[in-house]
């Protein structure tokens, strides 16, 4: 198993490039199953959830093919409607599949994803979208197994809003007869680049990124020809390196308007940020101020950042008030901070983080995906050897981070398991 070794106190300083956004790229893979023909979708990041959203579709029969950062999807035969377990379990955004093949095909046969390291997620939102869209569901030894004749139009209001219930339901929408109005919808920037996908594959969309879509059913879809947007929370993650490093980054190819809150929250804590269209260069303070946070739904802060500015707040100065709103088990990193000396107390959905001088290297286990960032930047911030170990979440969503970090000057590697 692969561990990354982190010597901590060298000074970021460069330039890094942005990849394309992964929590962009599942749903517009998965909307290729809605049309026949080739699908070509570039700036995909090369990433172990981008492999196992390809062969998931490659198991319902479609052809993919990844090479420089283009995912080339062939949907012309769909010759299965189940996505298996084994598939599900390894990657949530697996259920992403199951509206666009109702759509195409009548049927589909979905394992249910269950809970996650970071807390359950349930479907039941996908589920209620779809009964009113006349789709037959029964749950059945773990499976969603649905079936329609031909999905109409309906008005769906979700409870709470769901960013891959939005994506779902949305996919599926674009092929129903007549209109669709998902109220209280998911605002965040992929559900807008599905729309936009969507849209240029002949789709009748309205209002995404607002509360309220409106999808008015069309007969058919093209392939896609679609250029993924770049991934916020990568960027986010680079603004939080360069602010414990003291380190000047340039960061390229992003889309500064979807980092707002974590822009503004890096501002209030000391960071100096000037901006372009696409760029972003941070540069570090001799020490971040603490600022509270708050999670929340897009537009607010966003809860995949969460860890990575606990990070920053180990080593700030002066006490972060941290309340995690979105996910009931995100605290999980909490226990190996503290292995580094960080002084951080759990009360409920509440982080106190009373920032000390410096973190101690030490070894550590990431427990998800952007635990594993935050102990990286721990790392960064600390003083002697770091080792995480399990970085098999890291490599779920962050493109070559180590090699990244590296030219930016920090002393990283990667140990071979």
């Amino acid at each position: 198993m692969d561990k990354i070794e982190i010597a901590g106190g060298a000074s970021l300083n460069g330039e890094v490039a942005i990849s394309g956004a992964k929590n962009a790229a599942l749903p517009v893979m998965a909307a290729s199953i809605l049309s026949s023909g080739e699908s070509h979708i570039s700036n995909v990041p090369c990433l172990r959830d981008i492999s196992t959203m390809g062969k998931l579709l490659a198991h319902l029969g479609m052809g993919f093919h990844q090479e420089n950062g283009c995912v080339i999807l062939n949907s012309d035969n769909i010759t299965s409607i189940e996505a298996p377990y084994d598939f599900v379990r390894t990657m949530r955004a697996s259920v992403l599949v199951l509206g666009p093949l109702i759509a195409r095909t009548g049927r589909a046969k979905v394992s249910l994803p269950g809970g996650c390291a970071i807390g359950a997620r349930p479907v039941n939102l996908h589920i209620m979208g779809l009964e009113k869209m006349g789709v037959q569901i029964t749950l059945s030894e773990g499976y969603i197994e649905a079936r329609a004749s031909r999905l109409r139009g309906a008005t769906v209001y979700f409870d709470i809003p769901t960013v891959t219930g939005t994506e779902n339901l949305m996919m599926a929408a674009s092929l129903a007869d007549g209109m669709t109005v998902l109220e209280n919808a998911a605002c965040e920037p992929e559900v807008v680049d599905l729309a936009d996908a969507l849209v240029s594959m002949g789709a009748d969309i309205k209002g995404a990124g607002t509360g309220i879509i409106r999808i008015n059913g069309v007969s058919s879809l093209r392939p896609l020809d679609y250029r993924i947007i770049p991934d916020r929370i990568e960027t986010g993650t680079y603004l939080a390196a360069a602010a414990v490093t003291r380190g000047k980054v340039k960061i390229t190819n992003c889309r500064p308007e979807h980092a707002e809150a974590v822009i503004s929250k890096m501002e209030q804590a000391g960071v100096k940020i000037t901006r372009s269209d696409d760029t972003l260069t941070a540069e570090g303070p001799d020490r971040p101020a603490a600022v509270d946070i708050k999670t929340m739904p897009y537009p607010g802060f966003p809860t995949d950042m969460q860890a990575q500015f606990m990070a920053m707040a180990a080593v700030a100065g002066g006490t972060s008030i941290i309340t995690e709103n979105i996910f009931e088990n995100r605290f999980m990193h909490v226990a190996e901070m503290k292995r580094m000396g960080a002084d951080i107390k759990i009360e409920g959905s509440t982080a106190t983080v009373k920032g000390v001088k410096a973190l101690k290297g030490a070894p550590v286990m990431a427990t998800d995906l952007r635990a594993s960032a935050s102990l990286i930047i721990a790392g960064l911030a600390a003083q002697g050897k770091t080792v995480v170990d399990r970085v098999y979440h890291l490599d779920r969503g962050y493109e070559r981070i180590e090699e990244k970090l590296k030219a930016l000057g920090a002393d990283i590697r990667r140990i071979r398991g």
